[in-house]
């Protein structure tokens, strides 16, 4: 039997006893019914709503059909259910399960004041678009871009959010740093060629302290890695240390942020700084007698072997003083491979090898946070010509990024997907089919009923839940 299509239905290759018949008439049916746990984080933590605040708002309430808050919501749970372009808005400002997502009252835009619109509750790419396209200097006087964004409040909020995720002030907590590429295929403001990536790209800057994400900096790509570093290490400590005055801090990162700027301003202000140390002929010889023991161990046992070197080491003229350096030696089949790191750390603090391999060694984690963003949560989508609405993009994927990774700190903890990735929290628990029946009193959620990890969901709920609601404000 050959298969066949017509208007109302579609025949595919039978099965032995059966045919094989579909239809576009299944009714109002998502892929996205796991986002309901999106909302239940949101109605606890208040990401969305905190981000809304940073805008303002010139345009008339009387015409205005969709509130900020609206906006931003559509936009940042779309993001976190794996819809990266403005454009896929066309589609599902119809959505009636996203419209429940970002609290809509009219769930099927039954009601909506241009009969065009009606029966899409949700914006379209052309409204969402203001969010990231009005200048900085538009007024309630302009004539279409009037949703301005406050830069300095959005930065400050990553780390709000951090802070509000801790009951307790932490002990110590570690900022690790690091600059990656971000591909630019147009003719962006602020398009560089950058030699060590072949590549035209933006370079931004991010912060991380464990999964929490604390900065993500827009930069040219024509600039050192470490340049405004220390600004943005500034603001952060200082917005940290206003509610917890007595942590310990410490930075970590590459060789590319080892700056004399960076280090002093560390050793001026109480925060530790463990750095990665691009190695040079001086390092070199220091640590000769550490790489001839580690070759004598390696030609010993055929195995990979390990010495290090702890000394006090100052560069002939751009370091202020001379600071603690571990050498490590290393000799592998390919032959020395010698790294280096400098600290304000003591020896009585941390030995030599313990300070390389579980405190340096342990920054290669926030390398899968940045993946995860860039990958999952599609941070490098900066193709406006404008780097002002770029960098919002990047800011929105990364409060998407603040989104799932509060589901998986209040939801997946004890759980099998207690280090999940955003993209298989997405797959296992965000991508579910439903049927979706809207009455006057409810909107029922019916999923389908051989989705797999129907307990593991259940317990994720459970777990969100669990977390209480906030009080009324005042």
């Amino acid at each position: 039997m050959v298969a066949e299509c017509n208007e109302r239905s579609l025949e595919f290759q039978p099965l032995p006893r059966r045919e094989i018949a579909a239809a576009f008439d299944g009714g109002r049916i998502t892929s996205d019914a796991g986002g309901l746990l999106l909302r239940e984080v949101e109605q606890r933590t208040g990401i969305l709503r905190q981000l809304a605040s940073c805008f303002v708002d010139y345009r008339s309430p009387v015409l205005a059909e969709h509130t900020v808050e609206e906006l931003v919501a559509q936009r940042i749970y779309a993001l976190a259910l794996g819809y990266e372009d403005l454009n896929d808005h066309d589609e599902l400002r119809e959505d009636v399960l996203l419209a429940a997502l970002v609290g809509k009252r009219d769930l099927t835009g039954e009601y909506r004041r241009d009969p065009q619109d009606r029966g899409k509750p949700l914006a379209g790419k052309s409204t969402l678009n203001r969010l990231e396209l009005t200048p900085p200097d538009a007024s309630v006087k302009s004539r279409y871009k009037k949703i301005v964004a406050d830069e300095e409040k959005i930065e400050a909020l990553f780390v709000d959010l951090f802070l509000q995720a801790h009951s307790q002030p932490p002990e110590r907590i570690v900022l690790d740093l690091d600059a990656t590429d971000d591909p630019l295929h147009g003719k962006q403001e602020g398009r560089f060629f950058h030699g060590y990536y072949k590549e035209y790209c933006y370079l931004p800057l991010y912060i991380f302290c464990g999964e929490f994400l604390l900065c993500s900096k827009l930069r040219q790509s024509n600039i050192d890695a470490a340049a405004g570093a220390t600004e943005e290490v500034a603001r952060i400590v200082a917005r940290i240390r206003r509610q917890w005055p007595d942590v310990a801090i410490v930075v970590r990162a590459d060789s590319g942020f080892c700056r004399e700027e960076l280090m002093a301003w560390c050793e001026a202000n109480g925060v530790d700084f463990l750095l990665g140390l691009a190695r040079n002929s001086r390092l070199q010889e220091i640590l000769s007698p550490a790489m001839e023991q580690a070759h004598q161990e390696f030609a010993a046992t055929g195995q990979p072997a390990r010495v290090f070197s702890d000394f006090t080491y100052q560069t002939r003229d751009s370091w202020s003083r001379a600071r603690r350096v571990v050498g490590k030696a290393e000799y592998l089949a390919k032959g020395e491979n010698p790294r280096f790191v400098v600290t304000s750390l003591t020896a009585e603090q941390f030995a030599s090898q313990e300070l390389y391999e579980k405190e340096y060694c342990a920054r290669g984690e926030m390398e899968n946070r940045i993946k995860e963003q860039q990958m999952f949560l599609f941070a490098d989508r900066t193709s406006t010509s404008k780097m002002r609405s770029n960098q919002l993009r990047l800011w929105f994927s990364s409060v998407a990024y603040a989104l799932l990774q509060a589901l998986r700190r209040m939801g997946l903890a004890d759980t099998p997907l207690a280090k999940a990735q955003c993209q298989t929290i997405r797959l296992k628990l965000l991508k579910i089919g439903a049927l979706i029946r809207v009455t006057v009193r409810r909107c029922w959620v019916a999923f389908a009923s051989s989705y797999p990890w129907q307990d593991l969901f259940t317990q994720v709920l459970r777990n969100v839940r669990a977390y209480p609601l906030p009080g009324p404000p005042g």
